[in-house]
């Protein structure tokens, strides 16, 4: 059983305990309106030590105003799942899965840095992970449960209100970053930033899309036409939803029922132009009576949408080109609110 395989068996055994917020490193963050907690990346420790997922920001919850936005979609983690499956009532995640909250992947064409110039057993690069062995399988896969062989010096810095984390690498083939992240609670008003840097500290470009997978479970309630999804501009898609399940209605996306057992709702999203103005995404239950409105400073590469019954997950993504001494900057807020029931 490789490293890997043994966290995500100390993982289990911790849901199953029903002692997950306490059992792994953590934070507690306030601005008086919003309270949050955040899981720390920690190679031996840590909650989250999958492969596919940036390992710092992950939050295990996020209240406001009586509500909870974030927490586990899945009932368990299982070691052998590569991505998740059903199991009876339950939704089952693997380790590359299993994760709460707005957590971000980067990914390179497809595969990520140094993978495809790598040899089985040579090790390849993961932004927000680190360094990872090949094994002599063809093919990237972000499910998989890559080996780690570096993860790269983290530093966590914390304030009231705010959480920085630093990950500096030494990657192969010549790759090497430093990328920071900061969540920050803003004063006064129920909102939520997600600041971010990369700058390239190897001699080679990088090249790289990054997007937030959202994984949102408002108050838990069930995916369904009490929730609703809506962009400024007209939304386009060459793969539109499953015309029983929901539709595109102008600018949103709207659930014809609420999903149940193993439906799915996933589209493209198409139809935004060049400026940041674009990337603004608003979410809201009726039911629950609160919403969520997510915007960018930089312009959306792409986006998609894929829910199944216990999460809604809107997925932008941006794309970056960082040439050696060069850094990208990118700022993602989140504001919460309350909304009329009906």
């Amino acid at each position: 059983m490789n490293g890997n395989a043994l966290a995500a068996t100390g993982l289990v055994c911790s849901l199953a305990a029903g002692s997950l917020a306490a059992d792994f490193p953590r934070a507690e963050i306030s601005n008086g309106l919003i309270h949050a907690v955040l899981y720390l990346p920690d190679a031996q420790h840590g909650y989250y030590r999958g492969t596919r997922f940036d390992w710092s920001g992950v939050i295990a919850s996020l209240e406001y105003n009586g509500h909870n936005y974030y927490g586990p979609w899945f009932q368990r983690m299982d070691p052998k799942v590569h991505d998740f499956v059903y199991d009876g009532p339950d939704i089952v995640a693997g380790p590359a899965s299993a994760i709460s909250g707005p957590v971000e992947e980067f990914s390179s064409g497809g595969s990520t840095l140094g993978y495809d110039e790598a040899k089985p057993g040579g090790t390849f690069l993961k932004i927000g992970v680190g360094g990872l062995r090949k094994p002599d399988e063809p093919g990237y896969d972000h499910y998989e449960a890559y080996e780690v062989v570096d993860p790269g010096k983290w530093s966590v810095r914390k304030g009231p209100d705010w959480v920085e984390f630093a990950q500096e690498v030494n990657g192969p083939a010549g790759y090497a970053y430093v990328y920071r992240k900061t969540i920050r609670l803003a004063k006064d008003k129920p909102e939520m930033t997600l600041q971010h840097s990369l700058k390239n500290t190897g001699h080679r470009r990088i090249e790289a899309d990054v997007y937030n997978h959202n994984f949102l479970v408002l108050d838990r309630q069930p995916t369904g036409p009490d929730f609703e999804i809506a962009f400024p501009f007209q939304i386009r898609s060459e793969r539109p939803p499953n015309k029983e399940l929901a539709e595109i209605r102008g600018n949103k996306i709207v659930y014809l029922k609420n999903l149940v057992n193993k439906d799915t709702v996933a589209t493209g999203v198409e139809g935004f132009g060049g400026g940041s103005q674009d990337y603004d995404i608003r979410i809201e239950n009726r039911r629950a009576g609160a919403g969520m409105r997510i915007t960018a400073d930089r312009p959306l590469l792409r986006a998609a949408l894929w829910s199944i019954r216990s999460v809604v997950a809107v997925e932008p993504y941006l794309g970056m080109a960082i040439e050696p001494g060069g850094e990208y900057t990118w700022t993602l807020t989140y504001d919460f609110y309350s909304i009329n029931r009906n």
